[in-house]
């Protein structure tokens, strides 16, 4: 079957001993169809009824257990998401790869779960990084992957990855059909864009996967298995080696990495990981964790396109959060939120150079406003119920920026 040529994202983790106080510091771009536009929102956890749960395109069974309170980053249209995390300190997100497997089980036409419903699905249900991958891949076997992944173009289809963690680790997930391996990171830097990665380290896979690569024909049986050189049908090696040489000439020059850095990666255009809003596949959202031991996690959302140009909004599980409305999309044709629509109304306006360095003022204050405020509360300083508004507070400050540059 025909693919289409990658286009890619882009997410990337850091870990102990390379990053700041003992913390994961995961990003994720999110490149998406032009004028797609990507929400915020929020879902408070537990029993969800019915016994039967909509996904994208297809029903499935709901989980019996309480599901976990989520903050997700996706395209408005559909069920699923590009990334998020949740309550239990996990965070995912997904790339799209093009395999070798397209027959079947493997035919990623076939409308069945979408890459970004296993990572809602993974959010949802599961209360560790490897939780959530045992949820995912399990789900995976039942249902398959497959289906149109953009609501105007039904040639858009793809298998996908996943990078997940927690403040413990990360894994790093690849998928062929109904097929999968999985590489476990407990240190250093890793980095997944739209091509298979894991090679001979495999440290989980589905059952058989040795035995289904003979029978397919991809292995002969001789020498070490190697995942990416079995399933890979190609992807955008330049992308993933520049972002590995971001994250390690980072990690070289800053000493721990932090969370800004994170930003900057994002936001480096040079090496195509930012898309800018004219792109024909524009970076569409943005999302930074910061996932310190023994403690709540910080995370960040753009909501708007190019985060050259947006700014990074903090958001922390509070016991009753609220996300901004302004990031949550009508039920209309173009579903536009009204950061979306003021974004795209002043950013041509407004002399960028100031805007890009009150967002970094902005975003500084945000890192040192959340970071002493989880210090505070762990020391019996504040109560953690004073930071119910974070992320609709610097939604609205944004506003007010662009509206008045």
């Amino acid at each position: 079957m025909a693919m289409l040529p990658p286009r890619s994202c882009d997410t990337f983790i850091v870990l102990p001993p390379l990053s700041r106080e003992g913390a994961v510091i995961f990003g994720k771009n999110s490149d998406r169809p032009q004028n797609e536009v990507q929400e915020v929102v929020f879902y408070k956890g537990g029993l969800r009824e019915p016994t039967k749960l909509k996904c994208t395109y297809i029903v499935i069974d709901e989980s019996t257990e309480p599901l976990n309170s989520i903050i997700l980053s996706k395209p408005a249209w559909m069920w699923g998401a590009e990334m998020g995390a949740n309550d239990k300190g996990v965070v995912i997100g997904n790339e799209a790869v093009w395999t070798k497997y397209n027959d079947g089980d493997g035919d990623a036409r076939q409308r069945r779960l979408l890459g970004m419903d296993f990572v809602r699905l993974g959010l949802e249900r599961g209360n560790s990084a490897e939780d959530a991958l045992n949820k995912i891949t399990a789900l995976l076997e039942q249902y398959g992957q497959g289906g149109p992944c953009s609501e105007l173009d039904d040639s858009h289809f793809y298998h996908n990855s996943f990078l997940i963690a927690d403040t413990d680790q990360a894994w790093v997930l690849e998928t062929s059909g109904r097929l999968w391996a999985a590489e476990k990171i407990e240190s250093g830097v890793r980095n997944i864009s739209n091509g298979l990665t894991i090679t001979t380290k495999i440290d989980k896979s589905s059952e058989n996967l040795k035995e289904n690569a003979k029978a397919m024909g991809l292995w002969d049986g001789k020498g070490e298995f190697n995942f990416t050189e079995c399933f890979s049908s190609g992807g955008d090696e330049t992308r993933q080696k520049e972002g590995e040489r971001l994250l390690k000439e980072k990690c070289a020059t800053y000493i721990p990495f932090y969370v800004r850095f994170m930003f900057d990666i994002l936001r480096h255009k040079e090496s195509r990981i930012c898309r800018g809003c004219e792109d024909t596949f524009p970076t569409q959202g943005s999302q930074v964790s910061f996932l310190r031991p023994n403690t709540l996690g910080i995370h960040w959302f753009t909501g708007t396109p190019d985060p050259t140009v947006s700014l990074f909004k903090p958001f922390i599980f509070t016991p009753n959060p609220r996300v901004s409305p302004h990031l949550i999309s009508p039920n209309e044709p173009k579903r536009e939120h009204y950061l979306y629509k003021v974004h795209a109304k002043y950013i041509g306006k407004v002399n960028l150079d100031n805007l890009k360095h009150a967002f970094w003022e902005m975003e500084e204050e945000s890192i040192n406003k959340s970071t002493d405020f989880l210090e505070d509360v762990t020391s019996g300083l504040a109560t953690i119920e004073q930071y119910d508004n974070l992320l609709e507070d610097y939604v609205s400050a944004e506003i007010r920026m662009l509206t008045k540059m």
